[in-house]
């Protein structure tokens, strides 16, 4: 019976276009739903966008749009974003969605008010709106948010409160156990001291100041961000009907964001989820930011890479390799269009593109009874599956590529030692061959068009010459 395997990212806010940090991620996880449908595991893929907040609101405010219409075009735009780099989600879900999530969101509402987990009390401190999150002076760097180099707003506000302190040592148990796995380690720790300062938390906003789902039993306020996005990972997947596929696929198997989101995924959302007698995620993979040639991401700087501009340039597989091995999956990555363009004609077209087009000519040579496997090519195929694996498990995307790409090199180096052009070695012809076939299920979660003009034997170079 094949294993599920339930996978989600963040959701966006849908106040700005896609741009390639939002790609990454889809990445990360398109690759990780691959491999385990590669291994015959049932997948569930669930992606889509968090369309409610204030700095929606806001962007809508300046174009001169209502925000249900500026997170309607949004969102399309990341849809089509996800066609086009080919991700394999199986759901996409939005949070204005009145009918699956909307219901879901009311339902853990109304249970943690019934059970008293929510209470009413003023409010005073700093917002951050890019965060859309209150912050303490202690988070700040030099009075400013460390990730939007803007300076939080001062509010003081009457808002409905959840009793986060009741489940904080709950949540403690289940990071030290390993129950909720937090990747790379060294962010259960970052979390594990901030769990030994958490308060209570915010649950709305007034009505005047936001925009979003109204309380179920104050109409005067607003139910805040986090406590209605977080809830997508289940509203999806049928919780408010309890449904069978809810059953089945839930808890998570791994629920992929980035850094700056952390705490959000793995202190509140693991109590919101303990407080309604619902199981954590099995795991949280974390990944850092991509930088452009040193610098952060910035409209103020004009930096922003346009993922679907690359294309009009670039092949899909071409990015989608130079992302997932130039960044690290774990840790902050550089980007630059110098990288991209060497990774693509190193790695890609002279690497293994040339080694699949010099084999292509060659295998006419060969008969079925020459097609004996050499034993050393063999144990190469094997030592690079066991490798790529562990780092698959270890959510080190890059180090799987990395692992990938030595077996392409030997396989070059092995038809330059045995010159089977000149020889004539069917034998070694053959185990190319076969070392070929043997990677493409490596390779397909990774590039997936590419696995497929090479099992098919697509005739003409697999990465042409740049223009």
């Amino acid at each position: 019976m094949p294993r599920k395997f339930y996978i989600t990212t963040a959701i966006p806010y849908t106040n700005a276009a896609p741009h390639v940090g939002h790609l990454l991620e889809f990445l990360q996880a398109d690759v990780l739903a691959r491999y385990h449908r590669v291994q015959n595991d049932e997948v569930f893929f669930l992606t889509g966008t968090d369309e409610h907040g204030i700095k929606i609101a806001k962007k809508a405010k300046e174009l001169g749009i209502e925000p249900e219409e500026l997170a309607r075009q949004v969102s399309e735009q990341f849809q089509e974003l996800l066609k086009l780099y080919q991700i394999s989600n199986d759901d996409f879900i939005k949070t204005t969605d009145q009918e699956r999530h909307w219901m879901a969101v009311k339902k853990i509402w109304g249970q943690l008010a019934t059970q008293g987990d929510l209470y009413q009390a003023e409010y005073e401190g700093l917002y951050c709106v890019g965060h859309e999150a209150f912050l303490k002076e202690s988070d700040l760097v030099d009075g400013l948010c460390p990730d939007h180099k803007t300076q939080p707003e001062f509010l003081k506000e009457k808002n409905w409160f959840f009793k986060l302190t009741k489940y904080r040592d709950a949540v403690r148990d289940a990071i030290a156990s390993g129950k909720l796995k937090i990747v790379p380690e060294s962010r259960a720790q970052e979390i594990l001291n901030l769990l030994k300062d958490a308060e209570d938390v915010s649950f709305s906003r007034p009505k005047h100041a936001y925009w979003g789902f109204p309380v179920p039993h104050d109409p005067e306020s607003i139910m805040y961000v986090w406590p209605d996005a977080l809830t997508n990972y289940i509203s999806a997947i049928g919780y408010a009907t309890e449904s069978e596929q809810f059953k089945h696929l839930w808890p998570a198997d791994v629920q992929l964001i980035g850094k700056d989101i952390l705490r959000f995924h793995t202190i509140l959302w693991p109590a919101m989820l303990l407080a309604v007698g619902l199981e954590v995620p099995q795991a949280v993979y974390v990944h850092g930011f991509i930088t452009v040639e040193g610098e952060k991401m910035s409209k103020t700087i004009g930096n922003i890479i346009n993922p679907t501009e690359l294309l009009k340039k670039y092949p899909v597989d071409a990015l989608r390799y130079y992302l997932l091995r130039e960044i690290p999956s774990n840790n902050d990555g550089d980007f630059s269009i110098a990288k991209l363009e060497a990774r693509y004609t190193g790695d890609l077209a002279n690497n293994l593109g040339n080694l699949v087009n010099r084999v292509a000519k060659l295998k006419s040579r060969i008969t079925n009874h020459e097609s004996r496997i050499d034993e050393s090519v063999q144990q190469k195929i094997e030592e690079t599956k066991k490798k790529y694996h562990e780092a698959i498990k270890e959510f080190k995307l890059h180090e799987a590529l990395a692992r990938l790409w030595e077996l392409y090199m030997f396989a070059n180096k092995y038809i330059n030692d045995k010159k089977p052009w000149a020889t004539g070695d069917a034998s070694a012809i053959a185990s190319i061959l076969h070392l070929i076939a043997a990677s493409a299920d490596l390779l397909e979660p990774f590039l997936p068009d590419t696995t497929q003009k090479i099992r098919e034997g697509t005739p003409g170079p697999l990465f042409p010459k740049l223009t």
